[in-house]
C-alpha cells in the first residue's frame, strides 16, 4: 500500500487528479447495511478504503442513510467502475 504523500497527481492542471484519494457517498435504504456493504464492495475492486474515513448519517426520517468513504483509486475507469458496483448493489439508491 502506498502512503497518501506519496501519490502525485498525473496532470496537476486539471479535474480529478489520478491516481489519489477520493470521497464517495452511497445512500440506500436504512437496513441495506450500508456501513459494512459500502467499504467491502470497493474493497472487493481491490481497492484501499482508508482507515477511519467512513462517516454516516440517517435521513430526517429514518428511512434512508448515507454513507461516505474515502479511497485511493489508480485512474478514472476505476472510479468510474466503483460507481457502478454501488449503484448495482441491492439497496444502494444513489452514490455521488
Amino acid at each position: 500500500m502506498r502512503n497518501l504523500d506519496d501519490i502525485q497527481p498525473q496532470r496537476p492542471d486539471q479535474g480529478f487528479q489520478f491516481p489519489g484519494a477520493f470521497e464517495i457517498s452511497a445512500l440506500g435504504r436504512t437496513d441495506a447495511d450500508l456501513e459494512a456493504r459500502v467499504p467491502q464492495i470497493i474493497q472487493g475492486l481491490g481497492l484501499n478504503v482508508i482507515a477511519g474515513s467512513l462517516r454516516s448519517k440517517p435521513s430526517r426520517e429514518g428511512n434512508y442513510h448515507s454513507v461516505s468513504v474515502t479511497f485511493t483509486c489508480p485512474d478514472r475507469e476505476t472510479y468510474i467502475a466503483v460507481h457502478a458496483a454501488l449503484r448495482a448493489a441491492p439497496g444502494i439508491r444513489w452514490t455521488i
